[in-house]
C-alpha cells in the first residue's frame, strides 16, 4: 500500500482487471541480480538503474521493470500457456533536469502462449485499451520486427547487420550507422590513415598510452580489423537505404500503414513475413472490437524503450500532455524468453500501466 488512497484504489482496480483476465498474481523481489541485466543490455543499463553490492549475492540492481524477472520466473518451469499479473515499485535513474520520479508504481499483465501470437497480441492490446478506456488516450501501435527483418535482409556483410541490429533501440546511433554505411556521412578525420597503418602491420597502439578503459588490447585490435573490413565494403545501396528510411519514418493509420508496408515488401521481400503478422494482428484486433481504422501505426515506435521488445509494440498516451511518458505500454518479447530460457523460447506479450500518471492526468482534467 502506498498510503495514497486514490493511488491504492487505482492499483487495486487494475490488478483486479488483470486477474479477471486470468493473470496469476505474482510478487517478485525488488533486488535483482545485476549480471542478468548486464548480459542482456550491456553496461548501458548502469546509467538507468540503481546498483548496489551484496557480499554474498554480488552486484544487484533495484528492479528497473517487471518483465525480466517475470520471464526469469516463468522460464524456470512455469506452465504454458500462462498469464501473470503484478503490481509494485520500479526504480530508474532520471535525467538531471527531469521532474519524473526515480521510483514509481507499475501494474502489469504478461501472457505466455504460442498457439496464436496474433490473437495474443490482440487480447493484450484490447485488455489495456479497455482498462484505460475512460481516459480518452491516444493509442499507437508498431512492430519492431519489421525493422529487424529489414536489417537482416540487407545486401551487406553480417558484421554490418550485427552492428545495426545492436543499435535498433538507439535511433540516433542506428541513423549514424546507416549514414556511414551508405556513404551519406563523411568518414571521421584520420580514420583512413589509422586503418591504412594498421592493415600494413604497423603498431598503431604503440604511442596511444596506457590502457584505461574496459577494452583489452586484443579487443581494440579486433575492432580495428572490423573497421578495415568495413572500409573495403561498397556503400549500402541508395534503394535499400531509402527503404529503411521509409520504414522508420512511417506514420499512418493502421490500414494505410499496412498498405505502405506491402508496397515496401515488394522491393524488400525479407519483411514480407513480418508484414503478414501485422495483417493477422489487425484482423485479430478487429475481431475483438478494436477500431483499427482509428489506430495510428508508427514504424519507429518503441525503439527508445527497454530493449526486449522484438515484435508488436503499443502505447497509450495523453493527447493533452505529449511531454509525459505513455500511461500504458507493452509489446512482444519472444527473443527475451529465449535469452533467459537457455535457448528454449515461449512466445510472450504483455504490458504495464503507470497508475500514478493516470491519476495525475485525471486530476488535471486531461
Amino acid at each position: 500500500m502506498s498510503g495514497n488512497l486514490a493511488l491504492d484504489a487505482e492499483i487495486a482496480r487494475l490488478t483486479d482487471l488483470f486477474q479477471q483476465a486470468g493473470g496469476q498474481l505474482v510478487d517478485l523481489p525488488v533486488l535483482q541480480p545485476a549480471e542478468t541485466l548486464l548480459d542482456l543490455y550491456g553496461e548501458d543499463i548502469r546509467a538507468r538503474a540503481y546498483v548496489t553490492h551484496d557480499p554474498l549475492a554480488g552486484e544487484m540492481m533495484l528492479r528497473p521493470d517487471f518483465t525480466v524477472p517475470v520471464v526469469q520466473m516463468h522460464m524456470q518451469g512455469g506452465p504454458s500457456p500462462a498469464r501473470y499479473a503484478y503490481a509494485g515499485k520500479v526504480f530508474r535513474i532520471q535525467e538531471l533536469d527531469s521532474d519524473r520520479p526515480p521510483e514509481y508504481d507499475q501494474v502489469g499483465f504478461e501472457l505466455f502462449d504460442g498457439a496464436d501470437p496474433a490473437a495474443a497480441d490482440a487480447e493484450v492490446f484490447a485488455l489495456f485499451s479497455a482498462a484505460m478506456a475512460h481516459m480518452n488516450l491516444r493509442a499507437v501501435i508498431g512492430d519492431i520486427g519489421i525493422l529487424l527483418a529489414a536489417v537482416r535482409g540487407l545486401s551487406t556483410p553480417d558484421f554490418r547487420k550485427g552492428a545495426l541490429l545492436r543499435h535498433v533501440w538507439r535511433p540516433r546511433r542506428f541513423r549514424a550507422l546507416v549514414d556511414r554505411y551508405s556513404g551519406r556521412a563523411a568518414k571521421p578525420a584520420g580514420r583512413a590513415e589509422l586503418l591504412k597503418a594498421f592493415s600494413e602491420g604497423r603498431d598503431v597502439l604503440a604511442k596511444a598510452g596506457p590502457l584505461i578503459g574496459l577494452r583489452s588490447q586484443d579487443e581494440i585490435e579486433a575492432r580495428l580489423k572490423v573497421l578495415v573490413a568495413d572500409a573495403a565494403e561498397p556503400p549500402l545501396s541508395a534503394a535499400e537505404t531509402d527503404l529503411l528510411d521509409q520504414i522508420v519514418t512511417l506514420r499512418e493509420s493502421a490500414p494505410m500503414a499496412l498498405e505502405r508496408l506491402r508496397d515496401i515488401a515488394v522491393d524488400m521481400p525479407a519483411i514480407a513475413p513480418a508484414v503478414a503478422k501485422v495483417e493477422a494482428r489487425l484482423d485479430a484486433m478487429a475481431q475483438r472490437g478494436v477500431d483499427v481504422e482509428a489506430l495510428e501505426f508508427e514504424g519507429g515506435y518503441g525503439r527508445t524503450s527497454m530493449e526486449y521488445y522484438d515484435g508488436f509494440v503499443f502505447g497509450l498516451s495523453s493527447m493533452a500532455r505529449p511531454d509525459l511518458p505513455p500511461v500504458a505500454t507493452g509489446g512482444r518479447y519472444d527473443a527475451l524468453t529465449r535469452a533467459l530460457g537457455g535457448g528454449a523460447a515461449i512466445p510472450a506479450v504483455g504490458g504495464v500501466v503507470r497508475p500514478s500518471l493516470a491519476l495525475q492526468l485525471a486530476e488535471a482534467g486531461q
